[in-house]
């Protein structure tokens, strides 16, 4: 029986998460959710790209909260059946998060612990207003495109990362996952120039390994890219990586994790609300980890435009 207190919740499950292991694992969180939320609905995706027609069919269907379980990749199409471009389907809808993919890196910006933790935190009908980055951009096939994305963008080397990164190993390791595609992909990245223009400053052209704009703090599976980024504070933080070769990376990883990268020399850190990235080059964009075109690009915040529960 749904509790009182709780939102009538719509669950959607990626069974291929780690493996297969929110599939096997399905019985024990359905038994959590349970005593989080009562009675729920719930669907499994089974193709790239349904999380955001079920999450956007729940909430058109008058649910009040969707929750997310799975991994990165699932939470952003997620969240993005939460918006039609840069407007709200639900203005008073609910986010609800429960990670168990293999990155997890929403997850670690809002302290998310364990399965218990994430299960737990959806009781009740406490939450909390965050923004949200729309990126507008050219898709792998040519098309402009416009996408919702809830922690990190980013152009460069990430985005080429986000592409060579092995499905089957990410299953089975994120963390292994995502270091192997940094190491293959700086062995032979260049620089690229690009043109970035920030709010009303005047654009500036620079040489980029990578640009990253965090509305949370972590990427590529623990990295710590943008330490100081707050989920609700109205802009993004840039961090702007230029001249990082490969063995910067193998010398200097451990600063890439403790966020102490950001005092190294070749890195710029800034914030936006807005931002334009063109290059004569073909400069490869990533959101949430998942590898979604190239540049040019608009990306900006919907300040408090996403409800969370917490």
């Amino acid at each position: 029986m749904l509790s009182n207190d709780a939102f009538r919740s719509f669950v959607i499950l990626n069974p291929t998460s780690a493996a297969g292991a929110t599939g096997r694992r399905w019985d024990r969180i359905a038994k959590l959710l349970r005593s989080s939320l009562g009675t729920f609905e719930h669907a499994a995706t089974q193709k790239p790209g349904e999380a955001t027609a079920l999450a956007s069919a729940a909430l058109r269907e008058g649910f009040e909260m969707v929750v997310s379980v799975g991994g990165d990749g699932t939470l952003n199409e997620v969240v993005g059946g939460f918006f039609e471009g840069a407007v709200s389907i639900a203005p008073n809808a609910v986010l609800g998060v429960v990670a168990v993919g293999t990155g997890c890196d929403f997850a670690r910006t809002i302290d998310q612990a364990n399965l218990e933790s994430a299960c737990a935190r959806l009781r009740g009908r406490r939450t909390r207003c965050i923004d949200v980055g729309l990126a507008r951009f050219i898709s792998h096939d040519g098309a402009p495109t416009t996408r919702i994305f809830i922690n990190v963008a980013s152009f460069g080397c990430g985005g080429l990362v986000a592409r060579l990164v092995s499905p089957r190993l990410k299953a089975v390791s994120g963390g292994l996952a995502f270091t192997l595609a940094t190491l293959r992909a700086l062995a032979t990245y260049k620089d690229q120039i690009v043109t970035l223009k920030f709010d009303d400053r005047p654009p500036r052209t620079l040489a980029i390994t990578n640009c990253a704009f965090g509305n949370g703090r972590f990427f590529g599976a623990g990295m710590q890219v943008a330490p100081a980024a707050q989920l609700d504070d109205g802009e993004l933080d840039v961090t702007i990586w230029s001249g990082f070769r490969l063995t910067d990376f193998i010398r200097k990883r451990h600063t890439l994790y403790d966020g102490s990268h950001v005092r190294e020399p070749g890195t710029e850190v800034s914030r936006t609300r807005r931002a334009i990235a063109t290059s004569e080059s073909s400069v490869l964009l990533e959101l949430d980890g998942e590898s979604a075109g190239r540049l040019p690009a608009q990306l900006e915040v919907l300040a408090g435009a996403l409800r969370l529960k917490v």
